[in-house]
């Protein structure tokens, strides 16, 4: 069983506990929680970015800052 599967179910479980017997949790409040969650995504960004080496390239030299001017004459496959 996956460790992620784990721990979300003893998570769900030690809160319905302290749901049932009103102790309030120790967890850190959810802006803490919001931020990891950002750390967490951005880690995974990177990492995806760095197996798709494209990606990079894409992102830094895509041509949506360059103003053109659509030529109906000129067909997508012209390279001039």
């Amino acid at each position: 069983m996956s460790p992620y599967l784990i721990s979300i179910g003893f998570g769900l479980a030690v809160g319905i506990a302290y749901g049932l017997f009103g102790v309030r949790s120790p967890a850190p409040p959810m802006i803490a929680l919001l931020g990891l969650l950002g750390m967490l995504a951005g880690e995974a960004t990177v990492s995806w970015a760095k197996g798709h080496p494209d990606a990079w390239a894409n992102l830094w030299h895509s041509k949506s800052f360059s103003i053109t001017k659509h030529d109906p004459t000129r067909s997508h496959d012209d390279p001039a």
